[in-house]
């Protein structure tokens, strides 16, 4: 059964609906060694048992959440980008095309830097 099937039922507007399908699709297409589960209601990927980067709907956005590390890393970029994000997420508004090659790196990012990691979460300093 598809972990996430409950979490996409669970989208109302049927376009949102079908751009979170279409991100959690790439994200297991690009990155097949990853493992799809639903943890707090929302959909994410770990690669052995650590976090990688998750995700989250609000009415106005699709959220990602590659961990602050992950953010901090790429904060130019996400800037560049003209994207909203926090110290924790980053806002892909409805209305706009997916910069899948931001969310790339930051996947790629986190695999590499989380390699030796064999906690969850990444520590805090």
């Amino acid at each position: 059964m598809d972990p996430f099937a409950e979490f996409i039922d669970s989208i109302e507007d049927a376009q949102h609906r079908a751009r979170v399908v279409e991100v959690l699709k790439w994200v297991t297409d690009t990155f097949s060694q990853l493992k799809p589960r639903l943890a707090w209601n929302q959909p994410m990927f770990t690669d052995h048992g650590t976090f990688i980067i998750g995700f989250s709907v609000s009415k106005k956005h699709l959220a990602a959440t590659p961990e602050e590390e992950g953010i901090a890393h790429f904060k130019a970029d996400i800037e560049t980008a003209g994207i909203d994000h926090t110290k924790g997420i980053i806002r892909m508004p409805w209305s706009q095309p997916i910069n899948y090659n931001l969310l790339q790196k930051m996947i790629e990012y986190n695999i590499r830097d989380k390699a030796d990691i064999e906690t969850f979460w990444r520590h805090k300093n």
